[in-house]
């Protein structure tokens, strides 16, 4: 059994009531560390050093609310690196914080993974307030529309009041310019009380580069290993057990404090880790002990290009344990065949094959040789179900690290679009959508940042030339720095309501509802399903099953009407949706309402369609 050291005081300011505050900090770097409280009464208070370096102590009257930074030294002042709020920003003082709220979910449990379908979002572009309190009168409608999970992009504190969330510097710190901590729990309650869970996005990997002082304090951080976007932490060289106990402390208090439902870790692969039992199986493992100690589901879901099954297999497999992962090979698939995009690491993809082996497998490349990387990529999943794996055709990523931003709303027909939220929605594994893509929101996802330091701003500006290099994209980069490219980002949902949008979402509505109701969509599985590509005609044929309910679907990705010989199974088959239909602005009606069949049927199929078919089943239970 992997256990954490011993329990200990919690990390940063606990406020312990009756105005007593514990203070407690990590900085073996530091001989004498000092509390300097803030406010017209300015006090130092040294903190007694304790075993391995950590500082603590009791100090009377600290109220909620007041603000203090770590005295290093007499000389330097610094925020807290546990900060639970930053009300001024990266640079200024930590505040103290009553972590007390009226929860309303004690009767909420969480839901299984194979019940979610995630609607991921930016808080400060999702609204023109760009604030959790916005995010909460949305939720009704997300629920209506049939997601089940919320997934929010990182809301540690960043520098300035825009940011991806990746250039976080405070992980315990809720971003200020959302609305901080009380927001996101005021968030995270309405939304269980709707029966929506909220899934967070955490930065494990890296920590951003403005109002990063956390080498003040300790070594936090590895000269042996490098990230894209910085130092690498320091999770397996000497005082490595303290760095895992400050990042997995921070799980905990998203998990138990915030009640938040799961964490998806960013980019896992950056996470450079060559200890005995690595950062990530530890983590797992203690999550999955306070899960069970709340009586609440909690999952983690990596993010990771690596194609490494061992991620999500259980320790007794030799695996880390986590309980899903993205992937990006159905992601690339579906887009090379929607859009023809063929540079940087779309050149692997482009054929029926590799999404049908993606839909079989959860990965195409299980170890086979990859152009684009120029060596072997990938592992066999074949021991992880298809519950393990979240698939999209947009999300934050695939849509912001494009030169313009661009979603696929820019550049498919409406039937494109219909396809790809088909491909995705009817798959076997967790499907996410990107917020906006619902309706075909036209406008774009940039990066964007707020940063103070202009030598920062320009290797933004530079490493994003850089980063599109490989892809070959021509035209001019918006400047990540400008409020302009953040400010065209915010949605317009007032949309959804106007025509071609709303039928998109009604067209998006009935996936949601069809993959929840039928259980060969719901609950399919790698070994309930067969996957039969036809190359020239760029048709993928997919039958999955559960029980007795069966469904077949035909997707289209070709430019012209193919007459198709579909290897359908013996029986009567009714429609259930065809994105050609003219209810759903499609050119045509003319498919079979009910086919029977006996060993083999020929359709027409319409260019950029989809077509499902839900097997028959008698009275008694038996398939026609």
């Amino acid at each position: 059994m992997i256990t954490m050291q011993p329990e200990l005081p919690t990390l940063g300011a606990d406020y312990l009531g009756e105005n007593r505050c514990r203070f407690r900090v990590w900085a073996p770097k530091a001989r004498l560390v000092e509390v300097a409280i803030q406010g017209a009464q300015r006090r130092l208070v040294p903190l007694a050093r304790k075993d391995r370096a950590y500082h603590e102590g009791v100090l009377e009257d600290v109220p909620p609310g007041v603000d203090y930074l770590y005295r290093l030294d007499g000389r330097l002042e610094r925020p807290d690196p546990a900060s639970r709020f930053q009300p001024d920003g990266v640079h200024h003082a930590s505040r103290v914080v009553d972590s007390r709220f009226s929860w309303k979910d004690d009767r909420w449990f969480g839901l299984p993974l194979r019940e979610y379908a995630i609607y991921e979002l930016h808080v400060g572009a999702f609204s023109s307030e760009g604030t959790f309190a916005a995010v909460v009168p949305r939720l009704g409608y997300l629920k209506e529309l049939g997601i089940t999970a919320l997934e929010l992009m990182p809301v540690a504190q960043f520098p300035g009041r825009r940011n991806w969330g990746y250039d976080g510097v405070y992980p315990f710190a809720v971003q200020n310019s959302y609305g901080g901590p009380g927001g996101l729990k005021g968030l995270v309650n309405a939304a269980h009380e709707v029966g929506l869970a909220v899934v967070l996005d955490v930065v494990y990997n890296h920590l951003g580069p403005e109002g990063n002082y956390f080498a003040d304090f300790a070594p936090y951080f590895t000269d042996r290993y490098h990230t894209p976007w910085g130092k690498a932490l320091n999770f397996d060289g000497p005082d490595s057990d303290e760095v895992r106990r400050f990042f997995i402390e921070n799980a905990l208090y998203w998990q138990t404090d915030f009640h938040i439902d799961a964490l998806r870790l960013d980019a896992v692969h950056a996470i450079c880790d060559f200890s005995a039992t690595p950062f990530l199986e530890e983590l797992a493992a203690v999550c999955h002990r306070q899960s069970e100690a709340l009586n609440r589901r909690f999952h983690l879901i990596a993010e990771s290009d690596m194609n490494m099954a061992r991620h999500i297999l259980p320790p007794s497999l030799g695996g880390y344990g986590l309980d899903a992962q993205w992937t990006d090979d159905f992601h690339h698939a579906v887009h090379v065949l929607l859009t023809g995009e063929r540079g940087g690491y779309y050149a692997d993809f482009g054929t029926m094959e590799r999404l049908a082996k993606a839909w079989r497998q959860g990965y195409a490349f299980t170890g086979q040789y990859s152009n684009y990387r120029r060596r072997r990529h990938g592992s066999n999943p074949r021991l992880n179900p298809a519950k393990q794996f979240v698939v999209c055709s947009q999300n934050h990523d695939q849509v912001g690290n494009r030169v313009r931003g661009d979603r696929l709303a820019a550049s498919l027909s409406f039937e494109g679009l219909k396809l790809a939220a088909g491909a995705t929605l009817l798959s076997p594994f967790i499907p996410l959508l990107f917020m906006g893509e619902e309706y075909g929101e036209p406008a774009p996802f940039q990066y964007f940042v707020e940063h103070s330091d202009s030598d920062l701003i320009e290797a933004v500006r530079q490493g994003r030339l850089e980063e599109f290099a490989a892809f070959g994209w021509q035209g001019e980069i918006p400047d990540p720095q400008n409020d302009a490219t953040f400010l065209q980002c915010k949605l317009r949902h007032e949309l959804a309501a106007r025509e071609p949008h709303r039928l998109l979402l009604d067209f998006y509505r009935e996936l949601l509802r069809l993959r929840k109701l039928q259980p060969a969509i719901a609950s399919a599985e790698k070994d309930t399903i067969e996957v039969v590509p036809f190359e020239p005609e760029r048709i993928l044929f997919v039958r999955q099953w559960h029980g007795a309910d069966e469904a077949v679907l035909v997707l289209a990705f070709g430019d012209r009407t193919r007459a198709v010989d579909l290897p359908f199974t013996c029986g009567t088959w009714r429609l259930l949706l065809n994105s050609a239909d003219s209810r759903w602005g499609g050119p045509r009606n003319g498919i079979y309402e009910e086919i029977t069949t006996g060993g083999g049927t020929k359709l027409d199929i319409t260019p950029r369609s989809l077509i499902l078919y839900g097997r028959i089943v008698s009275e008694a239970g038996v398939m026609d």
